[in-house]
């Protein structure tokens, strides 16, 4: 990959567009990116990468903080990138997440993050990705073969990363080669193998805990012993199952011979119950006899229930039509009254007409008036509206002046306070050097601290964890001894068990004689074998809970050990600060960040106080022609005032004074309008009145006598029902009315009297028809002893059970014995299977991790090979550059203990013919050999990226350590990597950089952010 073409717009340092033309450098350019300590040399590296990866160089920023605190709010930070891969060339342009103006109204919003990548075929270019940032992201990936951390591993070296790895111990270049050849795979396997080991041996040991406790269950010594209790236990089973069977038919002809019996003597008692029932049917007959009856009358009463209801029907419909005779006489009454009063009043007409006539008379003379008094109205607001205005426009023309003399003021004061600004801005760059290393220094000591507190808290968790697995194997101790306890009471107790089963006159199961003269008794409650299964597994979840805890313990130790390191290195670091608080540095910090923010906001009111006094100039010149402007409108609204104040005297002066407001004659109209209203109103209210009157009496004339008809029709109605209703009285034999009534009966009580009726006759006639049966059927029989034939069936069925159980517990040891054996069988297959599985992978684990020959693991074998790879190729460059005396080899002596080893680097001096360890080289040699690794390393990266050509090469190192020699060693060697087709920018700030290298990038820094400038030979 070689960039063609950078731009920058408001990222990092550069607040507002900055070009890299990479073209005009040449094809293979070694050139020097310039400038002083935080002006923006690696932000130009840092743009690169977010360009093809959205990502930083050295990741310590995100990409959407990379936005420049100097843009304008209206300039959008991006990234645009041309790059070419091999004769191909791309284009792709990048945006970070930020906040932005909106578009449309006031505020911010987010920006999401967008990429776009094309390719581009001289002046066409084909969109590759839209804006989705993953797949640029992908796409990109898939292009350079080179994900993130790889480009940062091969193509750019970042500042005092490799002098680092030069200085590194074994475990620390461990992990940092095991991420720049991402062998982390290796790891894995060891993992892998480690903890399918583990599994196997844990498996295995669970599978030999589970026969053992099978064995132990049935009290077995050994396999023998299991197939010679199953031979002798085969007679005593079939003799059990003859005299079980034997019972169970002694007991089937008892049970069946009491079931016969049963059923006689319950004929005998339901012979009792019918006789019994029978004398209760008879006492009921004069009961049932008197039902029939009433029975009789209410069927009768039923017949003329119809001529009853309508004999009521007609005696309601009389009292309701002299209920309404009595109402509309009454309304006939008021009817009436209301007439005459309305006669009274329609009599009055004649003086309301009168008065009528006057109030319209008066009002046409009022209405007349309106339009002078409008006319007056007008003029008067006109004037009122005038004189505002003329009083208003002097005001505008006093307030303009006064203005005016304020303005001239303020410009003297601006003159001044831009002056004093000035000189306060000044100190802007100086302060933000101050900052930048009060920043970093107060970043480093708060990681210190919070270094400390984790490993003061690893601390706390480690005497926790020690304190954990005390009580944990002491928990494990007891589980252990409660089980064992429990299995020795159960086996002492086998005895007492076997003698509980024992019953007189029965064989023994372990000695074969029926006398039991000394059973054996149980000491106390003895565990069962869910109790003991119980404790086995309470003890397993014990010791499996103990290893767990022994492993945290390991762990924790672990990174206890790299968090004291860290610490170390960090106090190392810092030195003397380390005695001073977080707070205090917090408090300098802020101290200068406040002065920054004087001098920039000092700055932002110089450029504020420049274009006040520009505003000014124009605004004085507007304000002078607005006064003029001012003064002639004043002039003509005085001339109008004057000539309308003349037309309202002599208007007035023609109305009558009471009459003048227009709001008086307004009332006056409408008093006269409402008065005239009511009067007419009310003359025809009396006239409708009067009219309703007239027709409300005569139709109550016309319902008074229409209700009294209808009360001697309903009158006449009600006698002939009445008569009829007595006669069928009479027929039916109901001599009064009373006695219908008490005959009555709804018809659910009557059919519940006709049921009741219905069922006794069925009760008598099933009564007599059983007792007949079963007196016939137990003429020749007697009624059975049930005492006698239950007692015989228990002691049948006690012998039964007795032959049961005898015969359950030896079919149940039998059955036993063959599920163990089968399990026995099955586990010994799954034990060979998993000692032949483990006699594999044990070994390859046990070689992996280096747990055999040298104890070196399989991450570290192959790092080492790589490291050997690397040395080769930076000890040539190390060569060269001390003039032939060092040479960089791996240490391959064992470290002492438990330390890491493998990986530790040595220098070879030629000129004492000694082997010495790399810290003994001074700062300038070191910088050489860390160098030197650093291309190696780049060198060696790429040969295992899958033969990727790289023709780009950035050293993010600083060179001001070297001597004038080693300086132009190391530039030589530079050159070489140019010779050989690559692009080589190099950072750097020393002086003599400029003078070696003729082609350079300078960035220039400024208080309101940095820009870049491109010097050529």
């Amino acid at each position: 990959m070689r960039p063609v073409h950078l731009t920058m717009a408001a990222f990092g340092p550069f607040a507002d567009q900055q070009v890299v033309d990479f073209e005009k450098l040449g094809r293979n350019p070694l050139f020097l990116l310039n400038g002083p300590t935080g002006a923006g040399k690696t932000s130009i590296l840092d743009a690169i990468c977010f360009a093809l990866y959205g990502k930083t160089t050295g990741d310590e920023r995100e990409a959407a903080q990379m936005r420049c605190d100097y843009a304008d709010e209206q300039t959008l930070t991006q990234v645009e990138l041309v790059f070419e891969l091999g004769e191909q060339r791309y284009r792709i342009v990048r945006i970070p997440e930020q906040q932005r103006p909106k578009k449309s109204g006031d505020g911010m919003t987010e920006q999401k993050p967008q990429a776009e990548l094309y390719r581009l075929d001289g002046d066409a270019e084909t969109l590759l990705v839209a804006s989705k940032v993953s797949e640029a992201n992908q796409l990109i990936e898939q292009l350079t073969g080179l994900d993130v951390d790889q480009f940062r591993q091969v193509m750019v070296l970042p500042q005092g990363k490799f002098r680092q790895l030069l200085m590194a111990d074994s475990k620390d270049r461990e992990k940092i080669f095991s991420q720049l050849f991402q062998t982390q795979i290796y790891r894995q396997i060891e993992d892998n193998l480690k903890n399918q080991a583990a599994k196997l041996r844990k498996n295995r040991e669970g599978l030999a805990n589970q026969r053992q406790g099978i064995m132990d269950a049935l009290e077995l010594t050994g396999d023998n012993s299991l197939s010679q209790e199953q031979a002798e236990l085969s007679p005593r089973l079939e003799l059990a199952l003859g005299q079980k069977i034997a019972a169970n038919k002694a007991y089937d002809e008892a049970n069946q011979a009491l079931a016969s019996a049963k059923g006689i003597a319950a004929d005998f008692e339901l012979l009792a119950k019918l006789d019994a029932e029978k004398q209760q049917l008879d006492a009921q007959l004069p009961v049932i006899k008197a039902d029939q009856t009433r029975q009789q009358q209410a069927e009768h009463a039923q017949k003329i229930e119809p001529s009853y209801a309508q004999f009521l029907a007609r005696e309601k419909e009389y009292q309701a039509s002299v209920k309404a005779c009595e109402q509309q006489t009454e309304q006939l009454r008021q009817a009436e009254q209301h007439q005459a009063q309305q006669t009274l009043e329609y009599n009055k007409l004649g003086e309301l007409t009168e008065q009528l006539q006057q109030q319209q008379q008066g009002l046409q003379q009022l209405t007349a008036w309106q339009t002078p008094v409008g006319q007056l109205s007008e003029l008067s607001a006109k004037i009122t509206a005038l004189s505002q205005a003329h009083q208003q426009q002097q005001k505008v023309i006093d307030a303009s002046k006064q203005q005016l003399q304020q303005g001239m003021a303020t410009q003297q004061g601006r003159q001044k306070q831009l002056a004093e600004q000035g000189q306060l801005a000044d100190t802007l760059v100086q302060h933000q050097q101050h900052l930048s290393q009060l920043e970093t220094q107060l970043q480093s000591h708060q990681q210190w601290q919070q270094a400390q507190q984790a490993l003061s808290q690893l601390s706390e968790q480690l005497n926790q964890s020690v304190i954990k697995g005390k009580r944990l194997s002491q928990y494990a101790n007891t589980a252990e001894q409660a089980k064992l306890t429990a299995e020795y009471q159960r086996h002492l107790g086998q005895a007492a068990i076997l003698a509980q089963q024992l019953a007189p006159n029965t064989p023994c199961l372990v000695c074969g004689s029926t006398l039991h003269p000394a059973p054996a008794q149980p000491d106390a409650q003895l565990p069962s074998e869910e109790q003991i299964e119980a404790l086995t597994e309470a003890f397993n979840q014990a010791n499996q809970a103990l290893l767990k805890a022994r492993e945290e313990y390991a762990a924790l130790k672990g990174q206890h050990g790299e968090k004291q390191q860290q610490v170390n290195q960090l106090a190392q670091s810092l030195g003397e600060l380390t005695t001073q608080s977080s707070d205090a540095l917090a408090q300098r910090l802020q101290g200068v960040k406040s002065q920054c923010q004087q001098a920039q906001q000092a700055q932002l009111q110089v450029k504020q106080l420049n274009e006040q006094l520009a505003n000014w100039q124009q605004q004085e010149a507007q304000l002078r022609q607005q006064i003029e402007q001012q003064q002639g409108q004043e002039r003509d609204t005085h001339a109008r005032l004057s000539q309308l104040q003349g037309q309202f005297t002599s208007l007035n002066e023609q109305i009558p004074a009471e009459l003048r407001e227009l709001s008086a004659l307004t009332k006056a109209i409408a008093q006269g309008q409402t008065q005239v209203a009511g009067l007419d109103t009310q003359i025809n209210q009396i006239r409708d009145a009067y009219q309703q009157a007239q027709t409300q009496l005569a139709k109550a004339q016309t319902a008074a006598q229409g209700a009294e008809q209808q009360q001697q029709s309903t009158k006449a109605q009600l006698a002939q029902a009445q008569s009829q209703f007595e006669q069928q009285c009479e027929g039916v034999g109901f001599a009064t009315l009373e006695q219908f009534k008490q005959a009555c009966l709804t018809p659910q009580a009557l059919s519940q009297l006709i049921e009741g009726l219905n069922q006794y006759q069925t009760q008598c006639q099933r009564n007599q028809a059983q007792r007949e049966q079963l007196s016939a059927k137990l003429a020749e029989l007697t009624k059975p002893d049930l005492a006698k034939l239950n007692e015989q069936c228990e002691r049948a069925l006690a012998a039964k059970n007795q032959a049961e159980l005898s015969w359950q517990q030896l079919q149940q040891r039998q059955d036993q014995l063959t599920k163990t054996a089968t399990q026995l069988a099955g586990l010994d297959e799954k034990l060979a299977k998993l000692d032949q599985d483990y006699e594999v992978v044990g070994t390859l684990a046990a070689v992996a991790n280096g747990q055999t020959g040298n104890k070196i693991s399989l991450q570290r074998f192959v790092l080492s090979v790589l490291l050997d790879d690397v040395l080769l190729d930076a000890s040539t460059r190390l060569q060269l550059m001390s003039k032939g005396r060092y040479r960089l080899l791996r240490k391959e002596e064992r470290a002492k203990g438990n330390k890491a080893s493998g990986l530790e680097l040595e220098v070879e001096d030629a000129y004492t013919g000694k082997v010495r360890s790399v810290a003994t080289l001074s700062g300038g040699e070191s910088f050489m050999a860390a160098l030197a690794m650093a291309l190696g390393l780049s060198e060696v990266v790429q040969a295992y990226a899958g033969g990727i050509k790289l023709d780009t090469l950035f050293i993010d190192e600083g060179f001001g350590s070297l001597d004038q020699e080693s300086l132009d060693l190391a530039i030589r060697t530079l050159m070489d990597l140019q010779n050989s087709g690559r692009m080589v920018g190099v950072i750097s700030h020393v002086s003599e950089m400029k003078e070696q290298l003729g082609m350079r990038i300078d960035v220039i820094k400024s208080s309101l952010g940095s820009r870049l400038a491109l010097v050529l030979p």
